[in-house]
């Protein structure tokens, strides 16, 4: 592997002009010699392409009809020209070094085709993080809380999608070999493909928070979806692949049933909160037939049987 190698950074874009510019200048930050941007605009309405175009004429702007961002990111792949391609969400930052950072790793473990990296929640409207908050983030880089799921991770990703996309580096070669996001998926997209990719490669973490996820009132969902797409996604994986690793140790097996249980007793809580007890109730039979132990699920089922006898 070259250090010039190009990289392809692909970022879905939906309305998002307060935030671009700041990604885009974190991106611009990393100083990687051969670097390719392109921003998928994926129906915006605000202005974001508009913007994009006129403050960075350097970046490539592809634009479609509101199809989602799964779409979105896999319009930007079939675009890109690089060999690596690494992803960021149109309001997320990068911190100076994360790319280099993710290259050393790969180049240290010639097998793996993939990196991502620790990052920390932001909750923030401001464009852009203070140069204090940045120092202070990153005088906490070595604590231990930073390190996570790597190498062969397919028995941890049945439990929980460890990694984020908007820290990953992956080999243009994975995803013509295990195909893109999958754009039937409404959430989860990124967490199915990444247990794909586990099946194929070692996923490697930089124990180090190199981006910030940033959280806001905009990005924030309103009302459950109908489908629990977290379940759905690990049960097709499961229904692949079982519950055996390909190197190293196997998932186990009443661990991820009993996460399994919890995840529908999450989303029974998120369908009551709405109002919708009808799905409360079967999100809840669906919890308690994973684990009939799962109490949580229990008191929820009540709940929700006790508000749907109010007239």
């Amino acid at each position: 592997m070259s250090s010039a190698a190009t990289i392809s950074v692909v970022i879905p874009c939906y309305n998002a002009a307060p935030y671009i510019g700041a990604t885009l200048r974190s991106v611009f930050a990393q100083q990687w010699p051969t670097l390719e941007v392109l921003v998928v605009d994926d129906g915006s309405q605000d202005g974001s392409a508009e913007l994009v175009e006129r403050e960075f004429p350097q970046v490539r702007v592809l634009r479609q009809r509101n199809q989602g961002v799964a779409v979105a990111r896999n319009t930007g792949i079939r675009a890109a020209s690089g060999r690596w391609i690494a992803f960021v969400d149109a309001d997320d930052i990068w911190l100076p070094g994360k790319l280099q950072a993710q290259w050393d790793l790969l180049q240290a473990n010639p097998g793996a085709r993939i990196s991502y990296t620790a990052w920390q929640v932001w909750d923030s409207s401001t464009a852009e993080p203070g140069a204090d908050y940045i120092a202070a983030l990153q005088a906490r880089a070595d604590e231990a809380r930073w390190q996570g799921a790597s190498g062969w991770i397919y028995h941890r990703l049945l439990l929980e999608c460890s990694v984020w996309t908007s820290t990953v580096l992956a080999e243009r070669s994975l995803f013509d070999e295990i195909g893109l996001f999958d754009a039937e998926l409404k959430l989860g997209e990124d967490y199915d493909l990444w247990l794909r990719v586990s099946r194929v490669s070692p996923i490697l973490r930089v124990p180090r928070p190199l981006a910030l996820y940033r959280t806001h009132a905009q990005g924030i969902t309103k009302r459950p979806h109908d489908t629990n797409y977290q379940a759905l996604v690990i049960s097709r994986a499961i229904e692949r692949w079982g519950y055996t690793n390909v190197e190293g140790p196997d998932a186990d097996r009443r661990e991820v049933v009993r996460g399994l249980a919890r995840n529908w007793t999450f989303f029974a809580a998120t369908h009551l909160q709405a109002g919708d007890t009808r799905a409360a109730l079967a999100s809840c039979r669906h919890a308690l037939r994973r684990n009939p132990m799962e109490l949580a699920a229990w008191k929820l089922m009540l709940k929700a049987a006790l508000f749907s006898l109010k007239p």
